[in-house]
């Protein structure tokens, strides 16, 4: 591929600065494509991506701009750091999106940028690129935009109707910790325009089951806004909140505005300020625990206060939460595979949906034996210590806990040494 140098050196400035927001998974979305048209959101995959059903896309991912009003001390691009600058136009946006997709190396575009001038400016470029893709190159891959905290209601109409996912980053828990490191900003501009898409996202999917059920012949289904639906980024490590806080406000962000994921980005050390703590590196362990816990909450009801212990808001860093929340309330287990409700079942570590719903079919057909668990799925190494099968009753739970902790701990894979973020 021929590249400008002028546009080559902006790639490598911008795609570098974009790999620090996490939050560019392409899952939820379903645009159909035309006879003529580019790309295909649903279809298999410089950024991989991966669904809620496995399959990886490949996004081209980048700023708009690392230009920057706000100077927060977390962020690469903050106005205050040195480093080099570079924007591109709305045209070489789209016309990078092209070609990249052209000669396979993308399915579709994760686009964000640094704020210039103001909110309303930068995002209407962000929405002017997804407009020319979609009106003047009919590109129908996946493409997900950054709302800038503050957008109109306005602009964030026409970026639903042109993206397939839209993003506005909370960035740090609490308000009195973003004050304390990105003083120029605060929690209510990221809130309004997320409770405004999370809305809109609502209306729009609810508009289209009523079209569906309507009498035949069938009409035609209402325009779609943002099927893919809105997420958000809390960064982790650059400010004093425990475990229990973040979670709290993931699960409370859930609630309130129907976001279909709330990413975790462990804070990497960019440069030194008295405002964010000096770390040696990023804190993948921490981070990865949170998705784990974020996991349960969404997945297997459990609430954030179940993840913790009365006297720790933090999720242990050498178990996995399901395994910890175990460990903390042994009188519950051991579990009987061939007794317990599904609800039982899934709060047993090593235990899935998947699973759990092969052992309640082969119930139906007779006694479940430890010989079958593994073929339905079952991580024996975990749930060895929480469950119960003919021929199979651990005493070492009830005898010996710290022992089983010691076990699970050596077992699990995350309590590896940490690995280069990238």
């Amino acid at each position: 591929m021929h590249m400008r140098p002028q546009t080559l050196h902006k790639l490598e400035i911008l795609a570098d600065a974009a790999k620090y927001d996490v939050s560019c998974a392409s899952s939820g979305s379903d645009r159909p494509n035309t006879p003529t048209g580019l790309g295909n959101s649903t279809g298999m995959g410089i950024c991989h991506s991966y669904t809620e059903d496995g399959r990886c896309v490949s996004l081209l991912k980048i700023l708009l701009t690392n230009h920057c009003i706000y100077d927060c001390a977390f962020c690469v691009s903050r106005r205050s750091s040195d480093v080099q600058r570079a924007a591109f136009t709305v045209d070489e946006v789209v016309e990078l999106t092209i070609e990249f997709y052209r000669r396979n190396y993308i399915e579709g575009l994760f686009l964000s940028s640094g704020i210039f001038k103001d909110a309303d400016t930068t995002s209407s470029r962000l929405v002017a690129v997804a407009q020319r893709l979609r009106e003047d190159h009919d590109f129908n891959g996946y493409i997900h935009l950054k709302v800038i905290p503050g957008t109109s209601h306005d602009l964030l109409e026409t970026a639903g109707r042109y993206a397939d996912r839209l993003s506005v980053n909370l960035e740090i828990a609490t308000e009195r910790e973003l004050k304390r490191v990105a003083p120029e900003k605060d929690h209510q501009a990221a809130l309004v325009p997320m409770g405004f898409l999370g809305a809109r996202i609502a209306e729009a999917r609810q508009e289209r089951t009523d079209a569906v059920r309507r009498a035949t012949p069938r009409p035609a289904a209402p325009p779609r806004f943002a099927p893919g639906g809105q997420s958000t980024q809390l960064v982790v490590g650059a400010t004093q909140e425990s475990d229990a806080t973040i979670l709290d406000v993931a699960s409370r962000l859930y609630r309130a505005n129907g976001l279909r994921r709330v990413y975790y980005s462990g804070y990497v050390p960019i440069d030194t300020d008295d405002r964010v703590p000096s770390l040696d590196a990023a804190p993948l362990r921490r981070e990865h625990r949170l998705y784990q816990a974020d996991w349960l909450l969404r997945r297997y009801g459990f609430d954030p206060h179940e993840l913790f212990a009365d006297d720790h808001d933090d999720l242990d860093l050498f178990v996995d939460p399901k395994t910890a929340y175990a460990l903390r309330h042994p009188h519950r287990y051991p579990v009987d595979v061939n007794r317990a409700s599904r609800r039982q079942l899934l709060r047993v570590p090593g235990i899935g949906h998947r699973s759990a719903d092969r052992i309640l079919l082969a119930r139906r057909q007779g006694t479940v034996r430890w010989e079958h668990l593994q073929r339905m799925g079952v991580v024996l190494k975990r749930a060895r210590y929480f469950i119960t099968v003919a021929g199979h009753r651990p005493r070492l739970l009830e005898r010996a806990p710290d022992a089983v902790y010691a076990r699970l701990r050596q077992a699990d894979p995350a309590a590896a040494p940490q690995l280069s973020l990238f």
